[in-house]
C-alpha cells in the first residue's frame, strides 16, 4: 500500500499537477489512512507466528500439563489486542479521515501557487507536460504573483517567446485549469532559418498550465468527521459508519481466531498456517467490503450492518477455540 501510495505521489509530480515538496507528506497521509487495513493482518499474523512457534517446539505441550487451558492463552492476547483495537478505532474512525482531508487541502492550497510546478525566482524551470521553459524573476511568498517573466516554448519546429512585465496565476471558475496571466509583454513566433517571424505587444496575455491534481471526491463519506456521519440517514454515511466501527472488532476477531488456527505438529514447516491465515484475512475484508456496499445501495438494512459477519467470524473463532481446548486436555492414561 505505501508503494501504490509513491508511485501515484510520483506521478503526479512528474506531470506538474503537484509539487515536489508535498511528496513526503502526502505518501505519509495515505500511509494513515491505509493503517486500518493493515494492523489487524498484522496482529493476526504476529499472534499466528508466536504461538505457532509454541506447538512446533513443544512448549505448549508443556504447558498443557502445566494445567493451563486455552483461557489462560487467551490472557496475553487480549492484553495485546484490546489496546491495539483501541488505537486501530481513533485511526478509522478519526485519523484516516482527518488525514485525508488535511490531503485534499494541501493539494488545493499547492494548486493555487506557482510552486506546483516547481518555479523558483532566478531559475529556469521546465513546465511538466509541455515543451517549454520558463523564467521569473521575482515572486511573491506565496507563489500566485510575478514580475519579469520569460517564456520559451517549441511547437511543431516553431518558436514561441513571451516575456512580460508582471503577472498571476489564476483558476477557471471550474477550478479545473489553470492559467498564466501575465501583463505588458511581447511575444515573438516564427521558424528558425526563415524570415517570416512575428512580434506582438500586448496588454493581458494567458499560458494554460498542466492540470491540478484533484482530490478524489467520489468517495466525499470517507473524509466526514464521524459525528456527522452518524446524524445522516444517507446510506453511503451508514455504509461509512458500519465500516469504520467494524475494522477494530475485525482485529479483535482476528486475534482469538489466529490462537487455535496456531496449533501445529512439531515438525510442520514454520510458515505452514501463514497462507491460511491470509486467505481467512482476504475473505474477511472482503466480505466486508461487500457488505458495505450492500448496506450503500440499499440491498441490506443499516440496523443489521456488518454485525452479521462479525458475529459469523466470532463465531468460527469460538469453535476453533473449542476444538483447540480439547486437543490441549490432558488425557488420562
Amino acid at each position: 500500500m505505501l508503494g501504490a501510495a509513491l508511485t501515484l505521489t510520483l506521478d503526479r509530480v512528474a506531470r506538474g499537477v503537484m509539487p515536489a515538496q508535498l511528496l513526503l507528506s502526502q505518501v505519509a497521509l495515505r500511509s494513515v489512512d491505509s493503517l486500518p487495513l493493515l494492523l489487524p493482518l498484522a496482529l493476526f499474523l504476529g499472534i499466528l507466528l508466536a504461538y505457532g512457534r509454541l506447538h512446533r517446539d513443544s512448549e505448549m505441550a508443556v504447558i498443557a500439563a502445566s494445567g493451563m487451558t486455552g483461557r489462560h492463552l487467551l490472557r496475553p492476547v487480549l492484553a495485546l489486542a484490546l489496546p491495539l483495537a483501541g488505537l486501530l478505532a481513533v485511526v478509522s474512525v478519526w485519523g484516516g479521515p482527518a488525514a485525508m482531508r488535511l490531503s485534499d487541502r494541501m493539494i488545493d492550497a499547492a494548486n493555487r501557487s506557482l510552486l506546483v510546478v516547481g518555479m523558483e525566482a532566478g531559475r529556469f524551470v521546465e513546465v511538466p507536460g509541455r515543451n517549454a521553459m520558463v523564467y521569473v524573476g521575482a515572486m511573491s511568498p506565496d507563489g500566485t504573483r510575478f514580475s519579469r517573466m520569460f517564456v520559451f516554448e517549441e511547437r511543431d519546429g516553431r518558436v514561441d517567446i513571451t516575456t512580460a512585465a508582471e503577472g498571476a496565476l489564476y483558476q477557471d471558475r471550474n477550478a479545473t485549469e489553470r492559467y498564466l496571466e501575465m501583463t505588458r509583454g511581447f511575444r515573438v513566433e516564427g521558424t528558425p532559418g526563415e524570415p517570416a517571424w512575428r512580434l506582438m505587444r500586448f496588454e493581458r496575455n494567458e499560458l494554460r498550465l498542466p492540470s491540478p491534481a484533484s482530490p478524489d471526491r467520489r468517495q466525499a463519506e470517507r473524509r466526514r468527521g464521524f459525528l456527522d456521519l452518524l446524524a445522516s440517514d444517507s446510506a453511503l454515511d451508514r455504509a461509512e459508519v458500519h465500516w469504520r466501527i467494524g475494522l477494530p472488532i475485525s482485529a479483535l476477531v482476528l486475534a482469538l481466531m489466529a490462537v487455535p488456527l496456531a496449533r501445529s505438529p512439531p515438525r510442520e514447516p514454520r510458515y505452514g498456517k501463514v497462507l491460511v491465515a491470509i486467505l481467512a484475512y482476504v475473505l474477511y475484508t472482503n466480505l466486508m467490503t461487500i457488505g458495505r456496499g450492500w448496506i450503500a445501495d440499499g440491498t441490506l438494512p443499516p440496523a443489521l450492518g456488518l454485525w452479521w459477519l462479525h458475529a459469523a467470524a466470532l463465531g468460527i473463532a469460538w469453535w476453533l477455540a473449542g476444538a483447540d481446548r480439547r486437543a490441549l486436555r490432558p488425557t488420562r492414561a
